[in-house]
């Protein structure tokens, strides 16, 4: 016979169970925010591989880009609700500005370290910073200028450290992917009326398409293993995080979300490190510490700045 449950005690209500309840939901919420970055970090070791490393040099970055987009696109589409498919205009620019991050970053980090790559692209809300400034005409402040000072500080350092090695180019189409994410940051905001999971989805399968056609030129003579982890690559480290997050904020403030996902540049690399040992120079490490400080420094600010507007 089993145990009597336990005497749950009183029941609680009123303010203290609306906080208790809020508490949780933050918990959760923050856990999630870890989470999605924690997938979202392992993108170095999935590029760097050695099953996926020995795709050829020429080829390996489309190939990855188009088919990981794809695989993501799949495992999102079921979270797609007909009612919210709908055409816009600006989904043009969006696709466009995904799809060439994701080529450019993927291809980058097969031609610089995972390091370099990630930090390179998160210079994107220095980039959004500057195009919202001269083209949507809105103020500047302090925390988003102290971002870009670092963002441009840290791209110095990053870019003079690796000016005369093999890294270089990939480091140029990294700052590319930073230049193109802030085209797709800038778009989800001019988005903002529309669905998360249909903007999501269409972003990654329209990626994956466009650059089928490059791809279908190349010889696709990949393994069984290369087939799977470049499937498991977009569905675990593009697909999955995706909904996590869209959950994540729905329970913290977004200033507190895009702190913690801080968390995917700083661990990306270390992946990268601990699986497959690639080193990452002083240089590189000095450029993403002021691209990454900044970020979080601004990220405190305006969440300092929320919170006395809340509370009145």
């Amino acid at each position: 016979m089993d145990d009597p449950a336990p005497d749950p005690g009183p029941a609680v209500f009123g303010p203290q169970a609306v906080s208790e309840s809020q508490a949780a939901s933050l918990r959760r919420g923050r856990l999630m925010a870890v989470g999605a970055s924690l997938l979202w970090s392992t993108s170095g070791a999935f590029v760097k591989s050695p099953p996926l490393a020995a795709i050829p040099e020429s080829g390996r970055g489309p190939i990855l880009a188009c088919f990981r987009a794809l695989a993501a696109a799949v495992a999102l589409s079921i979270f797609v609700k007909p009612r919210h498919v709908r055409w816009r205009p600006m989904l043009v620019p969006f696709v466009l500005s995904f799809a060439g991050m994701n080529l450019l970053f993927v291809t980058a980090m097969t031609r610089t370290t995972a390091a370099a790559a990630i930090f390179l692209q998160y210079t994107s809300t220095a980039w959004a910073f500057l195009f919202s400034i001269f083209f949507l005409r809105e103020p500047a402040d302090r925390a988003n200028l102290l971002a870009l000072f670092c963002a441009l500080a840290g791209l110095g350092w990053i870019v003079a450290g690796d000016w005369n090695t093999n890294y270089f180019a990939g480091n140029l189409l990294a700052l590319g992917s930073g230049a193109c994410y802030a085209g797709v940051i800038i778009s989800l905001k001019l988005l903002r009326d529309e669905d998360s999971a249909w903007l999501v989805t269409l972003c990654h399968a329209g990626a994956g398409l466009l650059l089928l056609p490059m791809v279908a030129t190349r010889s696709l003579a990949l393994s069984p293993l290369q087939w799977s982890l470049i499937s498991v690559f977009g569905v675990v480290q593009m697909g999955l995080p995706y909904v996590i997050f869209a959950g994540a904020l729905r329970r913290i403030p977004i200033q507190e979300a895009a702190l913690l996902t801080l968390l995917e540049p700083i661990l990306n690399p270390l992946w990268v490190y601990w699986l497959w040992g690639e080193p990452v120079g002083f240089s590189t490490w000095v450029g993403g510490g002021l691209i990454l400080g900044g970020l979080a420094i601004r990220s405190v600010l305006l969440r300092m700045r929320a919170t006395p507007l809340a509370e009145q």
